[in-house]
């Protein structure tokens, strides 16, 4: 039954959620993921880990990396189009190598930029922060 509030949970704040908020529900939905994928390594759980990985891999390359503007983003948008893709190549590896410390690099190259995400958040989204923040735990 939880699962089931926690889904309408998360609807609810995409549907009324601004772009950067969006983003944000990605950081947070890609290291939950991984989060997941360490804990289901740690327990030999060969295919909740597969899930997890594939999951936080599509949230990258599908979500992060599709998001991103190129042609107007400039050195930044490729750099970030670079670390995104390097994180999904560390990620297939800790899911094949079942590499705790891979899982680690990556959460430590996501959370920085996440913060400095919610750092340029506007100031209309900061009610809708706290929301989306709800929604990670």
């Amino acid at each position: 039954m939880s699962n089931t509030y926690r889904r309408i949970d998360v609807e609810t704040g995409v549907n009324g959620a601004s772009p950067h908020q969006l983003t944000t529900l990605l950081f947070n939905g890609a290291l939950d993921s991984i989060a997941q994928a360490r804990g289901a390594m740690l327990n030999k759980q060969v295919e909740v880990k597969g899930a997890a990985i594939g999951k936080a891999i599509r949230i990258i390359d599908e979500g992060l990396k599709a998001s991103l503007n190129l042609a107007e983003g400039g050195e930044v948008a490729q750099n970030l189009s670079d670390l995104y893709a390097y994180i999904t190549l560390r990620l297939t590896q800790a899911n094949l190598r079942n590499d705790t410390a891979a899982l680690d690099e990556c959460v430590n190259l996501l959370k920085p930029v996440r913060e400095a995400w919610l750092q340029i958040a506007p100031t209309s989204d900061a009610p809708a922060s706290t929301a989306a923040m709800r929604i990670q735990a």
